[in-house]
């Protein structure tokens, strides 16, 4: 019988900034294909077409007030705002562990206070629209995906090269 790598901690990163013991909660980003149903003569089922992927975002529940994230409120770049994600992921069969790293860059798309009572646990949360994202476990970059230089890197091999190639970049 083997046992999952579960979460055992973790550390985010805001532009450098350490929030460790700050954020209880991350959404880390989804990864979606944009498919399309696809029937064409001769076929007895449609298949999906792959038509890209989806947006990706990010979420992040502080503790409390982050004054950091309204810092970086409102920049015009597209990834203006860089987060990363330091987790340690562990088997108890085993006691191996993973160090699993997710870097995004983007912006806030929203930033809620939340509800402000005094004497109550208030946390704050933001969303963020992202342009980049990187997933690495144990120091190997596992996927690459950075939207506005076309590039889409999964298991070491670049699906968007010939793509690129085609269309003159």
């Amino acid at each position: 019988m083997a046992l999952p790598s579960k979460l055992k901690n973790f550390n985010v990163f805001e532009d450098g900034v350490s929030f460790v013991g700050e954020v209880p909660e991350i959404q880390l980003p989804k990864l979606s294909r944009k498919m399309e149903a696809y029937r064409g003569g001769g076929m007895n089922a449609e298949v999906d077409v792959d038509l890209g992927m989806e947006k990706m975002e990010l979420g992040l529940t502080m503790g409390g007030f982050m004054k950091e994230m309204f810092k970086t409120w409102g920049t015009s770049k597209i990834d203006g705002v860089t987060v990363r994600f330091a987790g340690s992921y562990q088997r108890d069969d085993t006691e191996e562990t993973d160090a699993v790293e997710v870097y995004v860059r983007g912006r806030y798309k929203e930033i809620d206070p939340g509800k402000a009572k005094a004497g109550d646990n208030a946390d704050q949360t933001g969303t963020m629209s992202l342009s980049y994202y990187r997933l690495v476990c144990n120091g190997e970059t596992l996927i690459e995906i950075d939207i506005p230089n076309f590039v889409e890197i999964v298991g070491g091999v670049d699906r968007l090269a010939q793509q690129r190639r085609d269309i003159g970049l």
